[in-house]
């Protein structure tokens, strides 16, 4: 079995491609590397039947021979990032999704998906399932990302409406784990970040609004059994729906790396949302898929890979010379 990973050198794109290669899938990987690095996938380079190419999404690209499964997970998803490249970001939802399911629907592989929990906004529902349409601001600034996302739904939903391909569509929330770094902008690679500086950890807002976190190679084994679920579209959301305040959060991080928390406080971004829970009944009763890890022992590798790498010289090249992508 052969597959396509766009986005594979990112923050998740690269767990998928473990998964993969340790699963005997041969694993071509496209990338333009401006939300990953090479050195998410160093250790597959030299393998046979193995295959790196940087290309942009949006750009010209092919990829030779027979492909069975397509996974999408090219974007940027750190804010910080998408904020940086509104353009580019909505270029990838819209041009960038099109020539992915052309590519998929003329392989004739199974395609899924990366979309977010982004695509409910300021949820009005909680917890969120999939029939909820969402509250996203069209026009504030994180809608460069919301909306991306919201349109190659709907543009792989005409797709599947049409037969052109099969497409399956998962929604991820919040998830963690190691290759997040510091530069990335989300919550959890700051608080450890911080805490291992002895810093304070940044704080938006009151830190009483609530997040679900995820463990990577949970929702890794939720994506790839949503791949074998064939001709099955969806959308399915992937997320852990355990929920805590970011202040619960903060004082996890510090007893786990064992250092003493001190908060700043800063003012909440735009259209940030206050609430963030999934209901993942449909991915229980489709997929017999839950989380196994929790929050602690996630966070207790993630804290690891951090500290193991907070000295190490490549990683601080890795840290200055790319993004992480993922949800």
């Amino acid at each position: 079995m052969r597959a396509v990973v766009m986005g594979g050198a990112g923050f998740i794109g690269s767990h998928l491609v473990d998964r993969l290669v340790a699963d005997g899938w041969r694993v071509v990987v496209l990338d333009d590397l401006s939300s990953g690095h090479t050195a998410n996938i160093a250790g597959h380079l030299e393998r046979p039947g193995f295959e790196f190419h940087e290309v942009d999404i949006c750009g010209d690209w092919e990829v030779a021979g027979g492909v069975d499964l397509v996974l999408n997970f090219a974007s940027p998803a750190s804010p910080p990032r998408y904020l940086q490249r509104p353009l580019e970001t909505l270029d990838v939802g819209s041009t960038g999704v099109r020539r992915v399911a052309d590519f998929a629907a003329a392989k004739g592989a199974r395609l899924v998906h990366a979309s977010t929990s982004e695509v409910y906004g300021e949820p009005q529902v909680h917890p969120q399932t999939e029939t909820y349409w969402g509250n996203v601001n069209p026009i504030g600034p994180r809608s460069v990302y919301d909306e991306s996302k919201r349109f190659a739904e709907a543009l792989l939903a005409a797709y599947h409406r049409l037969g052109r391909v099969d497409v399956g569509l998962v929604r991820i929330f919040n998830t963690y784990g190691p290759r997040l770094h510091a530069s990335d902008g989300r919550v959890v690679s700051n608080f450890v970040d911080q805490a291992l500086r002895g810093e304070p950890l940044t704080v938006y807002g009151t830190g009483q609004q609530t997040r679900s976190f995820c463990y990577v190679d949970d929702l890794v084994r939720g994506i790839l059994a949503f791949a074998a679920a064939g001709s099955e579209f969806g959308p399915v959301n992937l997320g852990n729906p355990h929920e805590v305040t970011v202040l619960e959060l903060a004082t996890l991080v510090g007893e786990l790396t064992g250092t003493e928390v001190n908060l700043v406080h800063h003012d909440l971004p735009v259209d940030d949302p206050t609430q963030r829970r999934p209901d993942i009944t449909r991915a229980s009763e489709l997929l017999g898929w839950k989380p196994e890890h929790s929050l602690r022992d996630g966070l207790a590798h993630t804290v690891d890979w951090f500290r193991e790498r907070s000295n190490s010289n490549a990683v601080k090249v890795f840290a200055e010379g790319a993004n992480c992508s993922g949800h």
